[in-house]
């Protein structure tokens, strides 16, 4: 078994639709330590929801859910998720290309 310590996605959305950060590939399970949310912009709001074997975004998926982040600040969630195989994890702002999201974990093959 391999572990590979890696960014596992990064994403600044282009529009206010869900968007997907990451997808554990198949096969693989996954540990994300850390999403960090970087405002680039004026104050907005974000979401962030993990999506089982990456089925339809549910409200039992979300993890933050229009959290406010200020102006040119940043937030750094230490997570934990343990993810298996197809498992999405999904990221929303509330204006596009104004919040970046990056995710860091580890990949098990």
């Amino acid at each position: 078994m391999a572990l590979i310590y890696k960014v596992l996605g990064q994403s600044s959305p282009a529009d206010t639709n869900a968007n997907t950060l990451y997808t554990v590939p198949a096969g693989n399970s996954t540990v994300a330590s850390t999403l960090n949310i970087c405002n680039l912009g004026n104050g907005a709001t974000f979401r962030v929801a993990v999506r089982p074997n990456g089925l339809p975004l549910g409200n039992a998926n979300y993890l933050a859910y229009d959290t406010f982040i200020p102006a040119n600040d940043s937030i750094s969630l230490t997570l934990g998720m343990t993810l298996a195989a197809t498992d999405v994890v999904t990221v929303r702002s509330n204006t596009a290309f104004t919040l970046s999201f990056t995710l860091f974990g580890s990949e098990i093959y």
